[in-house]
Parts: C-alpha cells; structure tokens; sequence
C-alpha cells in the first residue's frame, strides 16, 4: 500500500510511464458508501479545505475514469505536471461515485472531466437525485453552474478547452449523399422515418429520441436497443437495418462502417467540453493551471478521437499515444 491515507496500490516498476516516470495505480480507495452515493457535501474533517488558499503539493495524484479517453488525458495531465516538475502518479478508479468523494477529500488531487455532465452530477448530489438538470448547450452559462457547485466542495474548475465529447449521430455516407444531408435539421425536414440503433434509455432521455423529435422534427420510428457506439450499432446503420446510430462526437470509427455524422446544428446536446477539476487545497496553483492549460490550446475534438482510435482500434498503449501527442506539439 502507497500513498497518503492508503488510498491507493500501487503497480511494479513494469508499470512507470518511462517517459514521464509516472506510477500507475489501481483503485483501492477507502469511500463509504454514504460519501459515495448520499453526502451533500465535504465530510466535517475536510470542510477546511474549501476555504483552503489554493495549494501547490509537490506531488499529485491524478484520477482517470478507466476508459480510453479518460486514461489519455490522465497520462497527458501528469505528463504536463511532471514536466512542470512535479511529481504524479495516477489512480484508476471506475466511477465518479468513488473518485469525486476522493477529489474532495484530497486523495485524488486533479481529474478530467466533462462540463455538462459533471455539473449535472454535482446537482443531483447537492439536492437529490430529482434534481432538474442545470447545464446548457452554453459553455459559458454551464461553467458558471459548474463552478458555483464545484466551489463550495472545496474543488476548482479550471478552464475548458477545445474538445468536447457529447452524444453525436450518424447516418451513411450514401444515406447522407441520397437525401442531401449535413445536419440534424436537414433529416427533420426530409420526413424519413428513422430506426435508431442506440441504448435502451435512449427512448427516454431528453438529449435522444425525445430531444431529436422535438427540437429537430426527426421522426424516429423506432430505438434499436443495440447500445451507444457499439460495433453491432454502427453495423446496423452500415447494413441498412436502421438509418442513423448514437455515438461520441469522439468516436473514430465511424469512417470504418462508412458512417457520417449529422451536425447538431441547433444544439441539442449540452456544452461537455472537456475540463480539468483540481482539488483547491492540494492542487489550486497557478502553477499547476498553467501546466494543465497548454493542453487546452491544442487538443482539439478531432485530436481526441484519433487518440482514441489509436488506443482501440490500433492496439496502442495509452501512454505511447499521450507521449507522441504531446512531443507532436511541442509540450515535452
């Protein structure tokens, strides 16, 4: 066991990014399940920390959600941090339900994260799970809601950069080229009817088959419970058993099935651009945002996608594909 508190365990030497000496580590973290699921705020042994001057640790612990995405921007955060000279290592852990308790406490110091969605999120746990939702299509409106959450939990939202990562839909190449379509409006107003291959919750939710028939006219017919992004999903839509998928605006495999996306031209989707949270008390420096931010002024939503691509469907390992990123731009 490693680390302060316990919190994390770490792997062998086998597992040090060598060109950022990074640790790799899994999640062992020690979260009860009422700071999980029910807290409506710090724990009492943490409050201070909200009114904390902004820390500088000499070394921080960055949270990766354990997928793809979220484990590029973790290496490239602590390759940023480690070139600013701190030291990093970074805890795996497969939920915002464990991590963000964790951010708070200052077991995890810095994670990636998502607008929108962690806004919503912090809502619902601030006043329930009934909460109505508070982020926009707004990035600006969303970041104000965001940070007037994040706040007072002792947590700082750094600003955001240029990629973002939301639900997006796609249709055939031929499909788009038949009936001249480039954006979401141009398929409302065609009155196709639409089988869309997604996840079941997607009948319900407002941001996909009720947010596409209502804001967009789109007259879909029918939700094919195939799931978001799935190769059976985008195999579907490739074979013409449905006419448009859901996926990532992330998503680089669409080419591969010979799929387009369809603009979201009136912003149905909420503003998920990609952010980094730091926990103020340990990780609220100037410095440390100034290290974060040279990401913000490159990496881009399609920069993003190919680095997915080259994790899933080219076999990379993510820290091969951060590293050669961020030496391509000239950050390390």
């Amino acid at each position: 066991m490693r680390g302060r508190r316990g919190v994390r365990m770490c792997a062998g030497a086998g597992a040090m990014g060598p060109w950022w000496g990074v640790r790799v580590c899994a999640a062992a973290l020690l979260v009860s399940s009422s700071a999980a699921g029910c807290a409506t705020g710090p724990s009492l042994e943490n409050r201070g920390q909200v009114t904390a001057p902004p820390g500088d640790s000499r070394h921080l612990s960055i949270g990766s959600a354990g997928f793809t995405e979220s484990e590029l921007l973790a290496r490239m955060y602590a390759a940023l941090l480690g070139k600013a000279g701190y030291g990093t290592d970074i805890l795996t852990v497969g939920n915002r339900e464990l991590y963000e308790p964790s951010l708070e406490s200052g077991q995890i110091d810095v994670v990636p994260e998502y607008a929108a969605t962690f806004a919503d999120w912090l809502n619902a746990k601030t006043k329930g799970a009934d909460a109505d939702p508070v982020a926009s299509p707004d990035l600006g409106t969303t970041m104000k809601v965001l940070r007037n959450l994040a706040g007072p939990r002792g947590l700082t939202v750094l600003p955001p950069g240029r990629a973002v990562d939301q639900n997006a839909f796609a249709v055939t190449a031929a499909y788009a080229k038949q009936h001249r379509l480039k954006t979401l409006s141009d398929l409302g107003r065609s009155k196709l009817p639409v089988r869309l291959a997604a996840g079941d919750e997607c009948v319900q939710r407002p941001f996909c088959a009720p947010g596409l028939r209502r804001t967009y006219g789109i007259d879909v017919t029918a939700v094919d419970p195939k799931g978001v992004g799935t190769t059976p999903a985008k195999q579907a839509v490739q074979n013409g058993q449905d006419q448009m998928v859901l996926t990532t605006s992330t998503d680089a495999t669409v080419e591969q099935f010979g799929l387009v996306f369809l603009a979201d031209d009136k912003k149905l989707q909420n503003a998920d651009y990609v952010v980094p949270v730091v926990n103020r008390a340990r990780a609220g420096s100037a410095r440390v945002a100034a290290a974060l931010g040279k990401l913000n002024s490159v990496l881009t939503t399609e920069d993003l996608a190919r680095l997915n691509q080259r994790v899933d469907s080219w076999r990379r390992l993510p820290e091969d594909v951060a590293s050669d990123y961020l030496r391509s731009k000239g950050l390390l």
